[in-house]
């Protein structure tokens, strides 16, 4: 197994931003941890009802099913900056605006199980990509959202990231509506 799974970013690998979410992982090889995670917040998921899937504990908030799309979103262009960099392309890598793409996912007009099976399907692809890295990818860094980010961070956070959603998921929607 590359050590690259196993050791936590540090601190210069990553915008300062991203370390909430970094701090919520747990020290196991990442992989693993991106494996079994899913099956938790799947399972939280499947536990909400059709008004909670619609429900916004403030006005100007994504519904649950906008947040799912979001995090969907969001790991997908995670991964792809980790692919970018882990393959050596030296372009910088754009941001992203989170509102505008949550705007358009078309995620509330979606059923949950219908992005719960596409969610699953992207970690299953993200996982399959993190398995297929060399120690060399792990260390590589470069500019994403004009800060630069390994590929090792790239993995944490998006674990984190879904631990964060899945806590917001647990305390403000799904039982709530």
């Amino acid at each position: 197994m590359s050590a690259g799974l196993s050791i936590r970013p540090g601190p210069d690998e990553h915008d300062a931003y991203y370390a909430r979410y970094v701090e919520l992982v747990p020290d196991r090889p990442i992989v693993d941890t991106l494996e079994r995670q899913f099956s938790e917040t799947d399972t939280l998921l499947a536990e909400a009802t059709p008004g909670d899937e619609t429900f916004r504990y403030e006005p100007s908030k994504w519904s649950l099913r906008e947040s799912v799309g979001h995090v969907v979103d969001t790991e997908r262009m995670f991964t792809f900056r980790a692919l970018s960099i882990a393959r050596g392309d030296p372009a910088p890598l754009p941001g992203m605006d989170q509102n505008l793409w949550a705007g358009q996912s078309n995620a509330d007009a979606r059923t949950m199980d219908a992005l719960r099976d596409e969610w699953r399907a992207v970690r299953h692809a993200t996982v399959l990509f993190f398995c297929s890295l060399d120690e060399a990818a792990w260390e590589r860094r470069g500019v994403a959202s004009e800060r630069p980010v390994s590929v090792r961070a790239l993995a944490w956070i998006v674990a984190g990231h879904e631990l964060w959603h899945r806590e917001l998921y647990r305390d403000r929607y799904v039982g709530r509506a």
